[in-house]
């Protein structure tokens, strides 16, 4: 079965046996519609993503990207196969055992930011927790907060923020809760190349230094070299993966993927 992890060129690592992937994707296949008209959006796909990995999905526009993502972390169902999380079968769990974990256990970090407006940077960031009932671990949240660089910020709303900050918020949203997985969906592209740096530099820097493992789907060649590994779907199967990618291979790559191989 395909898998990866960590590789040498951002951090030392050992390898990483099977039992330590976060998320593992057996056979999954997700079809969308039926009869003539039904479309594979994702197609047999076997992958497991190593524990404190940093990772990214890249591929054609239809070629699954985000249906990868929305099976992974519990978003859409596969009609196919099984998704486990930390050992959990996601595809075992009803709607509302999904919507405690996906809380509990997966942060998010999406290309609009989805904040709340009328939170407080402090309040957007801890909703996670307030909607499960707990509460903060003060020193946890302080660490969170101080990491993303906005701890004189915490009284302010979004609408306040520049879109780099407001990103951050929604970073620290996402590690709040000590998450199994963080899943990145276009996390930088609504910003600026030089606020795109800087969010995914504070990404890496959670691999890195916090042992979280990040999967993000981007569409950008430069984005995708500060993964530890680069996945390649094409018509809705992985077809490659890189290892300590550089924007030029993985541009290369993409130039030829699917009917342009």
């Amino acid at each position: 079965m395909p898998r990866h992890t960590a590789t040498a060129g951002h951090r030392p690592t050992a390898p990483v046996p099977p039992h330590d992937d976060v998320v593992r994707l057996a056979a999954v296949s997700k079809i969308y519609g039926r009869g003539a008209g039904a479309v594979r959006a994702l197609r047999g796909v076997d992958i497991g993503i190593a524990r404190g990995s940093f990772t990214a999905v890249m591929g054609p526009s239809g070629s699954g990207k985000s249906t990868f993502l929305h099976c992974a972390a519990g978003l859409d169902r596969p009609t196919e196969g099984t998704v486990t999380l930390g050992g959990t079968d996601l595809t075992a769990l009803n709607e509302t055992e999904l919507t405690r974990l996906r809380r509990d256990r997966i942060g998010f970090v999406f290309q609009a930011f989805n904040l709340m407006p009328s939170l407080t940077v402090l309040q957007n960031i801890t909703l996670p927790l307030r909607l499960a009932g707990r509460r903060p671990d003060r020193d946890h949240l302080a660490s969170v907060i101080a990491r993303v660089g906005l701890t004189d910020r915490t009284g302010h709303r979004p609408g306040e923020l520049s879109g780099g900050q407001q990103q951050r918020v929604a970073i620290a949203r996402a590690l709040v809760t000590r998450p199994d997985v963080v899943f990145g969906d276009e996390p930088t592209g609504a910003l600026d190349t030089m606020t795109a740096k800087q969010v995914l530099g504070l990404l890496r820097e959670t691999v890195d230094d916090l042992g979280q493992t990040v999967v993000m789907v981007t569409h950008d060649p430069v984005a995708a070299s500060c993964a530890d590994t680069v996945l390649f779907l094409a018509d809705g199967a992985i077809v490659d993966t890189m290892a300590a990618p550089t924007a030029d291979r993985v541009a290369d790559r993409m130039s030829r993927l699917g009917a342009w191989a």
